[in-house]
């Protein structure tokens, strides 16, 4: 299959061991050969095309995994991983459900599987990008850890004795606790810590209550700096937030790290230390974790996908 102009490659040197790793994003489609190491020897970037509806996002995926396959660096390849958005199945490879992307039930394994004929893993994006912050990231080394990126949504990866807890799909969804806030969620809940503390609630809280309307998260903490009212109650709002679901964590899987991500981690000591500070106040007996910004930015997804393909690999391409 031609690479169409959308597909933008980029090419190092080929090695042998090699996997497909494709992280589906709700504006772009981000895919990789990775070696045995990790280290990618192609890229190859797509918009999602989620305008045009789930049909063409589907359409989009399964073709942006064969034009990787027939990368001459792919002519080794043993597997595929696939990170999704929304509701994943990992156990029968679907697609469940996707706000932004608007599919439902899609048998992506079964798909994918077909076209490649490798075998394919799909996983949960967030727990991808967990997985490849653990592995080879900001909590290498860590079993007991948490990843949590926040920015439009909030959600967690756990990993607990080294081992990433799915829950079938529906483990880690730290945004929604109630963090005791009157604030109805998207999920049709009230208090939820997505409604207080992401990084687009911190936007949408500001511009409501002070009647200005501000393009993210950044401008708001920019006014809180400036001694803004609203901005510094809305701030210091979103941090009592975070606080709360991080003590509620650490109370039921004891992390010994929570790393950070997310458009929200680039606030730096302006998140990380009340958020540190409130936190510790809020633990009794339980082990205070330590806190750290993530360390593989965008790439992250990508890069968990390719673990998950060679986990495939590992377990004899079984499911």
């Amino acid at each position: 299959m031609a690479i169409p102009d959308q597909l933008e490659p980029t090419i190092s040197q080929p090695s042998t061991g090699t996997v497909l790793a494709l992280d589906v994003g709700g504006t772009r489609l981000k895919g990789a050969v990775l070696d045995a190491a990790g280290r990618s020897l192609a890229d190859l970037t797509q918009a999602t095309g989620a305008d045009a509806g789930p049909d063409e996002v589907v359409r989009r995926i399964l073709h942006t995994l064969v034009a990787l396959r027939d990368l001459p660096e792919a002519r080794d390849v043993g597997a595929a991983g696939l990170a999704l958005p929304g509701l994943v199945d990992p156990v029968d490879g679907r697609a469940v459900w996707s706000e932004n992307i608007r599919w439902r039930d899609v048998p992506f394994q079964t798909l994918a599987e077909e076209r490649l004929g490798l075998p394919v893993t799909v996983g949960h994006d967030v727990r991808a990008c967990g997985l490849a912050e653990a592995q080879v990231g900001a909590a290498r080394g860590q079993k007991n850890v948490l990843v949590v990126p926040i920015g439009t949504g909030i959600a967690a990866t756990i990993i607990t004795d080294g081992h990433v807890v799915d829950g079938r799909g529906l483990a880690g969804e730290l945004g929604h606790l109630d963090v005791g806030y009157d604030e109805p969620c998207a999920c049709g809940g009230t208090g939820c810590a997505e409604a207080v503390s992401s990084a687009a609630a911190i936007a949408r809280r500001y511009s409501r209550r002070s009647g200005v309307n501000v393009e993210g998260a950044a401008e708001v903490l920019e006014r809180k700096r400036d001694g803004d009212t609203v901005a510094v109650d809305v701030w210091a709002q979103a941090v009592d937030g975070l606080a709360r679901a991080f003590a509620a964590a650490t109370t039921l899987v004891a992390p010994d790290m929570i790393v950070i991500g997310g458009g929200l981690a680039l606030a730096g000591p302006d998140l990380f230390d009340p958020v540190e500070h409130q936190l510790r106040d809020r633990l009794t007996f339980q082990r205070m974790p330590t806190l750290v910004p993530a360390a593989l930015g965008d790439r992250a997804g990508c890069i968990g996908a390719g673990i998950l393909a060679r986990q495939r690999i590992e377990a004899g391409g079984r499911r």
